[in-house]
């Protein structure tokens, strides 16, 4: 930690002489809610996200960026810059304590005005504007209708002037659409920071393409009929094609098995994941009709996202602030798998309706529920093991774009690898913000990670270990080394240089690796305050269990 606190005080110096002369630059952050790895085009998917692509084309991607597995304890360690439990959310019902800052609380020393869009989830009884955000739309809420604002979708400060949307009224669908109405509120809130005269930050957080999957029929009919043919065998061997032709995997990386599942009913907490993911064309006709759908529902949410995104970026570049404007872009947590391969209805829990015929027609649109399973998640995750709440590199790696046509040194693919928390000390760095010690007479938790500038400019990060933990699901990165498990499951073992996809665990042969990673885990875990789920002490001899390949 003293490296890392040396380091970033440099690189805030070093920013105070870079900006003394110079505009500060605009900050947007932009973050996609349940998206797999490897759905965007750039990063290997059939999706259509042209806009997201031009931004990587011209910008950077960490092929290596990691997230907490999980959407609130996500954006809490993004904000805060600090681990999950530090901020108060080891899960989804916390609250952010007061002695942790966030990303718009410290920008003020700076001169900056703050501005969120979108999806909150940090708790309905702190809105964003309590927490340094000047303005906010959105929902506080983790997930809802993306058809209907009222009474999901608020506006702070209370009574500011709020744009007119038509409800649904008989069935029918208004023209109210969550991720469109997120970039006309993003358009507002640029329009409103250039005409401040200040630098701007924008946390524009969408809830696409989380469940519930909503989306324009125009969107969902660009994909249902290829998704029927092709199945999730076929989009998965494309995936992996597509990816190592862009240099994201190596050239011999084999593909994951389909049923990739440990054992059965391996989570304790939901028991999810029970049922293997089957082969595609196993399945009979009804059923590949329901799924096709479902998964045309996910990409038409994914396809509007991106051209909400271009929508944003044109604005930029109307009003004269994209060159200066450093365009962040990541995923909260890997694909959801929740419950098994059919996906669910009506809410999230094992039930499933097989929608046929004209039901069929109304899957996505006003009034429905749905989720797409795990054999899509698996998809999406292509080509990681596991899924959205687990550690494996399913569940937290994120594919990620930084885009600065100002202060960019460097393009094309970079490895990481970095977290979440890397957020506070580079806005720091670029902004010239100081990092308080305290704020409001309370102390404040020292900042987690490390600034990315080095990697803007085509230098390596520095190593660190990167520790991660949900739900008693557990992983510490040091290096190409992983140490990695499920809740109440023994240690496993990877080198993720030459096994990115976690298959050959190496646990047995490397013993005093596997001790020494868990003693490191074990600290972290105590500093943090992380709560073991099972009555096992966090180190006890059982956490630095291994697992034997049978």
């Amino acid at each position: 930690m003293k490296i890392a606190t040396i380091a970033c005080s440099l690189l805030l110096v070093f920013a105070r002489l870079l900006f003394a002369d110079s505009a500060k630059p605009n900050i947007l952050l932009i973050l996609a809610d349940d998206l797999g790895w490897s759905d965007l085009g750039c990063y290997g998917g059939e999706i259509k996200t042209p806009h997201l692509d031009a931004l990587a084309k011209d910008g950077l991607r960490l092929t290596q960026f990691y997230n907490s597995a999980r959407c609130s304890p996500t954006r809490a360690a993004i904000l805060t810059g600090v681990n999950p439990h530090q901020a108060g959310f080891p899960n989804l019902d916390g609250r952010l304590p007061k002695n942790v800052v966030t990303i718009p609380e410290v920008l003020k020393s700076a001169g900056y005005r703050s501005y969120m869009v979108g999806k909150w989830h940090l708790n309905e009884k702190d809105p964003p504007t309590q927490r340094g955000f000047d303005e906010f739309y959105g929902m506080l809420g983790g997930f809802n209708s993306c058809w209907q604002e009222q009474p999901f979708y608020s506006r702070w400060p209370e009574g500011r002037e709020r744009r007119e949307y038509t409800s649904e009224k008989d069935g029918v669908p208004g023209t109210f659409y969550s991720t469109d109405a997120f970039a006309d509120y993003a358009e507002d809130f640029i329009t409103d920071g250039k005409q401040s005269g200040q630098p701007w930050f924008l946390y524009l957080a969408f809830n696409a393409p989380h469940f519930p999957l909503h989306a324009p029929e125009a969107d969902i009919a660009k994909y249902e009929a290829m998704y029927f043919e092709k199945g999730w065998d076929r989009i998965r061997q494309d995936r992996l094609v597509r990816m190592k032709e862009l240099g994201l995997l190596p050239k011999d990386l084999e593909l994951t098995p389909r049923a990739n599942i440990p054992s059965n009913k391996f989570n304790q907490q939901t028991g999810w994941a029970d049922k293997d993911n089957p082969e595609w064309d196993s399945l009979p006709e009804d059923r590949r009709h329901d799924l096709a759908r479902r998964m045309a529902v996910f990409a038409a949410m994914v396809d509007h996202m991106d051209a909400a995104i271009g929508r944003v970026m044109e604005h930029l570049k109307s009003t004269g602030q994209f060159d200066n404007t450093v365009v962040f872009f990541l995923s909260d947590n890997g694909a959801c798998a929740e419950w098994d391969p059919w996906g669910f209805d009506k809410n999230s829990g094992p039930q499933n309706i097989l929608h046929r015929g004209e039901d069929l027609k109304h899957v996505g649109l006003p009034g429905s529920y749905i989720s797409y399973g795990s054999g899509w998640a698996n998809a999406c995750n292509t080509p990681f093991r596991l899924y959205k709440h687990y550690n494996h590199e399913g569940g937290i790696r994120t594919p990620f774009i930084v885009h600065w046509p100002a202060g960019l040194k460097t393009k094309g693919l970079a490895p990481g690898p970095g977290t979440i928390t890397d957020f506070m000390p580079t806005l720091c760095a670029l902004t010239g913000a100081e990092y308080p010690q305290e704020h409001d007479g309370t102390a404040i938790l020292a900042e987690e990670g490390i600034s990315l500038l080095p990697a803007f400019n085509g230098e390596l990060l520095p190593q660190r270990c990167i520790c991660i933990e949900h739900e008693g699901n557990r992983s510490v990165r040091d290096g190409d080394w992983k140490l990695v498990a499920i809740h109440d499951k023994p240690w496993e073992l990877y080198n993720i240089r030459f096994d990115p996809t976690e298959m050959r665990n190496l646990a047995a042969d490397e013993s005093a690796r596997v001790k020494a990673l868990a003693a490191t885990w074990d600290h972290w875990a105590a500093r943090c305050q992380v709560k073991p789920k099972s009555g096992n002490p966090l180190n006890s001899p059982q956490s630095h269990e291994v697992s034997i390949p049978e």
